[in-house]
């Protein structure tokens, strides 16, 4: 490697930790932005999903078009979609972000939710009838928590993608920790580049740890399970 080489390297290494003292504020804000625009969407998507997968699951023949649907919402670029609704919520606008990001977890929270609920045995429900239940109570105080370890695990998956979906967001100006990505790349100055790849990963593993956490308080049988194991 020559001389010059190696002092470009020198000058520009992966981490200025000076850098990042000094701008701390922005980091913390591209951060704050990050987890902001994650938990919005995934609010969205669960509300979404949520009614969706009532609908499936009252009427079975929808299950189809709606999986139909959210699988090619799934598989379209996420360039192209915040590129089509710049245009018409305004490139710098929250809901250009949020809205395609949402739309990504449908196709996951909802075979999740869907899975869940189709988990519950027979037996259980016949049990809740034969106990007097009216069906809304059934719903809440038996096929919930049952369905609930298939539904957590879809909000997991959801979250983590959700969390990598966002830095992409920084091509219209909402992308949290995506714009210290994209301006480390675009000035080939490796260190906020560094910094916004290594935070979004740590918030993705926290957030699925929280998740998971979460899911096991709900599912006290589950954390007996896992202990026995």
């Amino acid at each position: 490697m020559s001389g010059a080489a190696l002092l470009g390297e020198a000058r520009n290494p992966i981490i200025r930790w000076e850098w990042v003292y000094e701008e701390w504020d922005q980091i913390r804000e591209a951060l704050l932005e990050h987890l902001e625009l994650t938990m919005l969407a995934m609010a969205l998507g669960l509300v979404v999903s949520t009614i969706l997968a009532a609908i499936a699951l009252r009427f079975r023949w929808t299950m189809t078009p709606i999986t139909a649907t959210t699988s090619l919402i799934y598989t379209l670029p996420s360039v192209a979609m915040f590129a089509l609704l710049a245009p018409v919520f305004g490139n710098l606008s929250r809901v250009t972000a949020v809205l395609p990001l949402a739309a990504y977890t449908l196709l996951i929270l909802v075979t999740n939710i869907v899975a869940g609920f189709q988990s519950v045995p027979q037996s259980v429900r016949d049990a809740a009838d034969g106990m007097g239940l009216s069906p809304a109570r059934r719903v809440w105080s038996v096929e919930l928590p049952l369905a609930m370890p298939f539904i957590m695990t879809g909000i997991r998956i959801a979250t983590v993608s959700t969390v990598g979906l966002v830095t992409v967001a920084a091509i219209i100006g909402q992308g949290g920790l995506g714009r210290l990505i994209f301006n480390g790349l675009r000035r080939a100055f490796w260190t906020p580049m560094t910094v916004g790849a290594l935070l979004s990963i740590i918030l993705a593993l926290m957030l699925d740890a929280l998740i998971l956490w979460i899911g096991l308080l709900l599912s006290p049988w589950q954390r007996r399970k896992k202990a026995a194991a």
